[in-house]
């Protein structure tokens, strides 16, 4: 397969564990881009990485660049995913991919027009553990509820970015769609019947909600989000002939199942939470080949709408939606 190189845009958190996820395949970035140009030169120098720009607009310019990844806050990424992909860059995004629909069907048309790849960096798609119970639950029977908690406890620091609604905070597009993308992973179909709960920061950002779905086949879900009380990131599944549970299933590795009929469990453990980013890597380069497309592109498709829909119930919009 091709060797690809992989910019950068932004060098947080995430972009840490790309590169270092490169370098558990014995690689490096190509390249990094940021806002502040200091910390481009902070950061390339920590990871060996040779090439930096000066200004952000330079690494859609650079035709050495194939795949850029980009993981600046939610609402900066739609006018970056314009011009990423306008330049024929294939983008691997940090969720939440967009602020809401609208913005995340111009991407797929500029997407599409390019002849590029495309993608969330969602790790629920990505894990191995996944992929593997897709095809175990297949022996559990019907699928009929299904339960996500995820709490954070974040200080009431409403400057944070978490509650700053200038940097597109909240509940749902930072912590929510992790939820969502599990629920849309193992869901027949997408719900097309949500009712939800809301308890706001003092910014008018999402602090807390609670969320049910339900889609044509009746299988429903319970979704329950804080950014200010700690929850297990708990995922269960309950089907006919057993119920299914994982913890920590943002980039989970295991998973206990346990069968209905006699109580007995079994436990499947596949990949390492460690290497989420290396999983998504492998599957971005996979699809850029034309090999195999493993990017959900679909269910991303389907959780925004569940996003975009249940914050137009809300009437909380941000500032770029305006």
């Amino acid at each position: 397969m091709k060797s690809y190189n992989w910019a950068t845009l932004g060098c947080g958190v995430i972009a840490n564990e790309l590169a270092q996820a490169m370098h558990k395949q014995g690689r490096k970035l190509y390249s990094v881009a940021n806002r502040t140009y200091e910390k481009a030169v902070e950061f390339a120098g920590k990871y060996g990485i040779e090439k930096v720009y000066r200004n952000i607009d330079e690494v859609f310019e650079d035709e050495a660049v194939d795949i850029i990844y980009i993981s600046t806050p939610h609402n900066t990424h739609i006018s970056y995913l314009r011009k990423a992909l306008a330049a024929k860059k294939h983008v691997l995004c940090e969720k939440a991919i967009t602020l809401n629909s609208d913005e995340l069907s111009e991407a797929i048309r500029l997407a599409q027009e390019n002849d590029v790849i495309l993608a969330e960096a969602m790790t629920i798609y990505h894990m191995p553990i996944y992929r593997t119970l897709q095809e175990k639950v297949k022996t559990l029977g019907e699928l009929r509820l299904i339960q996500l908690n995820f709490g954070s406890y974040k200080e009431y620091d409403m400057s944070n970015r978490f509650f700053n609604r200038s940097l597109a905070g909240g509940a749902l597009l930072d912590i929510g769609v992790y939820a969502l993308s599990f629920v849309r992973w193992f869901m027949s179909s997408a719900p097309d019947q949500v009712v939800s709960q809301v308890k706001y920061a003092q910014t008018g950002v999402d602090e807390q909600a609670g969320i049910l779905l339900m889609n044509n086949e009746q299988e429903m879900a319970s979704v329950i989000l804080s950014l200010h009380a700690k929850q297990p990131k708990r995922g269960t599944l309950a089907f006919d002939k057993g119920y299914v549970e994982l913890y920590e299933y943002p980039r989970g590795q295991e998973a206990v199942i346990t069968y209905t009929q006699d109580g007995h469990t079994e436990t499947i453990r596949e990949g390492n939470t460690q290497d989420a980013l290396m999983y998504e890597v492998i599957d971005m380069e996979l699809a850029a080949a034309g090999e195999a497309d493993r990017m959900c592109l679909d269910y991303t498709k389907d959780v925004m709408k569940i996003m975009t829909d249940i914050r137009r119930q809300w009437g909380m919009t941000y500032p770029e939606e305006e």
